[in-house]
């Protein structure tokens, strides 16, 4: 009996194909370089060409990702930073990979630790929660955003953001992340202009950053280190005095990636779940064995190809019959993704690379699933999503 019926839950999500058309005009514009499936809210596949080919799937790899998050930590789970003191006054920090240890969440830790602790010597940073170096494949060395580092202790996604004056001199972009002298010296020792911009490829610093962000904050409150800023280790020996859980559960951190298409929120909550479900450190080895173990158990896929959680790396591989299953376990969380209209939709691209995966809403019926992969430069992908409405509103 519970064979028959693993048996029928798999049977309902896999599409009926051989009566999916394709000889419709607009799938035309769908060549041999590109793939396209569109199911109905039952599974069934309206519309297909090249569907069972893999294609690089861009930034749509991280459905599979927020899925994978989901399914291992759950939807309320909500990441967690330490902070102990030893029997030297020392202050440290355990990081645990929370992404969105932005600033003002930083300034929250500080009013909690001025509670407990008025002053320390050092402030030992332990980051070994993540193994060094996290090396992301598609990841390079430039100062965009979408190339910053992950590691267990980060702050404001690994990047600087800025602004200047009429004078060229550099201010704030945002009233609540304060240009401590650390991050002005990066800024002027890497010439950049005003905007947001990854000031570090180095784990090591990265961390350093945030401990001085920290520092900043605990000043305001009253709280003064005596000492320097290190890298270190917490020992059982040492008092855990506060832990913080974010004010995000990962739901809400879900969103936000997918919102912004950030990579290094995908690829950090990736690692983090590697270590969550396989022990310390995280590595991204973990990480993609946790995907590929959700995707073959949880979702039938046994020949995609997964190198890392954003995909902003070209080895990434899935058909849009694979996307397509993701999509149909992704419907409940479907509320997380952008919307235009009646269509709720996740974007991706790379040179040369458009893709475009999500929902179309049909009058309060469950919604029908669309997958576009185009690997090339070619049609223009809003006239495709068009076509696609105008035939689900045919139906």
């Amino acid at each position: 009996m519970g064979l028959a019926i693993v048996l029928l839950a798999i049977s309902l999500w896999q599409p009926e194909i051989s009566n999916a058309k394709q000889d419709h005009p607009w799938l035309n514009r769908i060549t041999s370089t590109d793939a396209l499936v569109v199911a109905d809210p039952d599974g069934r596949l309206l519309y297909k060409k090249n569907e069972e080919i893999k294609f690089v799937p861009a930034s749509t790899l991280k459905l599979l990702t927020a899925l994978c998050a989901i399914h291992y930590l759950g939807s309320s789970y909500r990441f967690k930073t330490e902070f102990y003191v030893d029997t030297d006054s020392n202050l440290k920090i355990k990081g645990y990979g929370d992404p969105l240890l932005i600033s003002e969440v930083w300034q929250e830790i500080a009013h909690g630790l001025a509670k407990k602790v008025r002053g320390f010597k050092d402030l030992i940073i332990d980051d070994t929660c993540f193994s060094q170096p996290v090396i992301i494949p598609g990841r390079n060395n430039s100062t965009n955003p979408y190339d910053a580092p992950v590691g267990a202790l980060c702050a404001n996604f690994n990047t600087v953001f800025f602004d200047r004056n009429e004078q060229g001199r550099i201010v704030p972009a945002e009233a609540q992340t304060p240009l401590i002298p650390y991050a002005r010296k990066k800024i002027r020792s890497l010439g950049l202009k005003k905007g947001r911009y990854t000031f570090t490829h180095d784990q090591d610093e990265a961390a350093r950053y945030a401990g001085k962000l920290l520092l900043h904050f605990l000043k305001q409150e009253g709280v003064n280190s005596l000492g320097k800023i290190r890298p270190g280790v917490v020992k059982p020996e040492d008092e855990l005095i506060f832990t913080y859980r974010s004010r995000f559960t990962l739901e809400a951190a879900l969103k936000k990636m997918l919102e912004f298409s950030n990579n290094f929120m995908a690829n950090q909550i990736l690692i983090a779940l590697g270590a969550h479900v396989y022990g310390p450190p995280g590595t991204l080895t973990k990480g993609v064995r946790a995907i590929y173990g959700y995707a073959e158990k949880g979702l039938d896929l046994k020949s995609i190809k997964v190198v890392e959680g954003s995909g902003i790396s070209r080895k990434n591989r899935v058909s849009a019959l694979d996307m397509l299953a993701i999509l149909k376990r992704f419907k409940p969380y479907r509320h997380l993704l952008k919307r235009k209209d009646n269509v709720l939709f996740k974007t991706g691209s790379l040179k040369c690379i458009r893709t475009r995966a999500g929902y179309v809403e049909k009058n309060g019926r469950g919604p029908y699933c669309f997958v576009i992969f185009l690997n090339r430069p070619g049609p223009d992908m809003d006239k495709l999503i068009e076509s696609v409405r105008g035939a689900i509103a045919r139906q």
